[in-house]
Parts: C-alpha cells; structure tokens; sequence
C-alpha cells in the first residue's frame, strides 16, 4: 500500500544585498530533506511552490510503500 507525506517549507526574504540568498538557503534545506527521506526509501513524487505577501512556499510531496515508514 502505498504511503504519501508532505512537506511544508516556508522561505522569507531579508534585507540583503545579496538577492539569490533565498534560493541559497532553500536549495540546501531541500536537498537534505530529499537525502533524508531517499535514505528510507521516500521518492519525491510532486513538488509545488506558491507566494504569499512576503513568503516562499514550497511543498515537496513524497511517496512510499508501506515498509518505507
């Protein structure tokens, strides 16, 4: 049977000079999350992204079988 998680992850940006520093952070939080579930046997199956005021969202929408928990 087959299992789904998601995971929700919100992003705000700073005053900075630096304008990528938004894509920096995130890029190492998702891959770590995808490292993190590969290693239980997860495989990313969507992905989704939308803004609100001044957020990022991004949804990493995963899937399994049963063992995989």
């Amino acid at each position: 049977m087959r299992q789904y998680k998601v995971e929700a992850l919100a992003y705000y940006p700073k005053l900075t000079a630096d304008k990528d520093h938004v894509i920096q952070t995130s890029k190492a939080e998702i891959q770590h999350l995808l490292d993190h579930y590969a290693r239980r046997g997860w495989r990313l199956a969507s992905t989704n992204a939308t803004d609100s005021g001044s957020a990022v969202y991004v949804y990493l929408y995963f899937e399994g079988d049963g063992s995989a928990l």
